[in-house]
């Protein structure tokens, strides 16, 4: 197994991970398709559709995990969310009015997270965290997070999010856990 140490993390801008799309998308194919999610090759291929435009937002940001080899094993995006994001709408029961404010700075959203099986438990999901909220400027970040997936969400509470509603994020999908962590 790999030590973390021989890990490196490196925070991308959009263009920056738009070059490195493959390595998004290996690790990306490799943990969904795992239990609980079993992402199916049509759901990742509508994920890196999404990623081709996120990617394309000014105020992307990512964060890529790599051996000393190259091999990528994690991966962390997402964006701030717009005034106009429905992310919020989407609640199965509504929050009160401020904690729903959005204005393109309040809220990172967590669009996805991922560490390849080989080199969880191991510190490299909390480094891509940290890699990936560093120097941030918004109050806090929000993700959805299926209940299923314990170990995330052991690791997100432990990060310090807490759970303020459950969500059904796009048309069909199981009920996720949402999930906001405070910054400042």
């Amino acid at each position: 197994m790999t030590a973390p140490e021989a890990i490196t993390i490196e925070p991308l801008d959009g263009p920056a991970a738009a070059r490195a799309e493959p390595a998004f998308r290996l690790v990306y194919a490799e943990v969904f398709a795992e239990e609980p999610y079993e992402e199916t090759p049509e759901s990742v291929a509508a994920a890196f559709r999404r990623f081709r435009s996120q990617v394309r937002k000014s105020t992307f940001r990512a964060a890529l995990a790599r051996t000393a080899g190259g091999e990528p094993v994690g991966i962390a995006y997402g964006h701030p969310l717009s005034a106009a994001a429905d992310w919020w709408d989407r609640l199965v029961t509504p929050v009160p009015a401020e904690l729903r404010r959005e204005d393109g700075q309040r809220t990172f959203g967590l669009m996805e997270f991922a560490v390849r099986k080989r080199w969880r438990q191991l510190g490299v999901g909390r480094r891509l965290h940290e890699a990936l909220l560093a120097g941030a400027n918004e109050e806090r970040v929000l993700l959805n997070a299926l209940p299923a997936a314990e170990a995330a969400h052991a690791a997100y509470r432990s990060w310090g999010y807490r759970k303020v509603g459950e969500a059904r994020p796009w048309e069909g999908a199981a009920l996720h856990d949402v999930m906001v962590l405070q910054l400042c």
